[in-house]
């Protein structure tokens, strides 16, 4: 009788140079498809940053406009703040002049600078308008802020601020608030609104 440990042909056990190829070629791939993903999420994570920025920015300009109601025509912008402007000084500007002189430099990201004094913070090619949509009252603003996103999606057609500025307009982001002013005193003798 004869005994399998005894005998001169014995069977190889473990893996083959091709499974270890095969192997090491399926975790590659799982490992790339990690690496998109963290890209991914990277992405996803700055866009989300720079939505919060803006809304940020929308609610400082908003409230300047609502804390001067009396003057809040004087916030209308002829064309974007923010990118393609320079720093301004607003030493000496008040009211309607100093707000908008401060909503254009943070929107530029003065808000935040490395230790050599650069600006780090805000969004890429921020711009922000306000533009009166009723005259009379009670009147009403539009107020937009837009920047540029880091993957193309469908162009804002909410606002034209910023439209052309960043190559493809299906790079441009956008928030857009509409602000009411309601009337602030009635004539007593007709009870309409009177413009103060």
């Amino acid at each position: 009788m004869r005994d399998d440990f005894t005998s001169p042909v014995t069977r190889e056990r473990g893996a083959t140079l091709i499974e270890v190829l095969v192997t090491i070629v399926i975790l590659t791939f799982g490992l790339l498809g990690v690496a998109a993903l963290q890209v991914r999420m990277q992405l996803a994570q700055t866009e989300s940053y720079y939505r919060a920025h803006a809304v940020l920015l929308m609610q400082d300009i908003v409230d300047r406009v609502n804390a001067n109601r009396n003057n809040a025509l004087n916030y209308v912008t002829a064309g974007a703040l923010g990118a393609g402007n320079a720093i301004q000084d607003c030493t000496g500007l008040t009211g309607a002049a100093l707000d908008l002189c401060e909503w254009n430099n943070a929107l530029l990201g003065t808000a935040e600078s490395t230790a050599s004094g650069q600006q780090a913070g805000g969004m890429i090619g921020a711009r922000g308008c306000i533009s009166s949509v009723v005259t009379t009252m009670p009147r009403e603003f539009l107020v937009a802020v837009t920047w540029q996103g880091l993957v193309p999606t469908v162009a804002p057609a909410s606002t034209t601020c910023g439209q052309g500025q960043y190559g493809n307009d299906q790079m441009r982001r956008a928030l857009v608030a509409h602000v009411t002013i309601g009337c602030l005193q009635n004539d007593p003798t007709t009870g309409l609104c009177v413009t103060p």
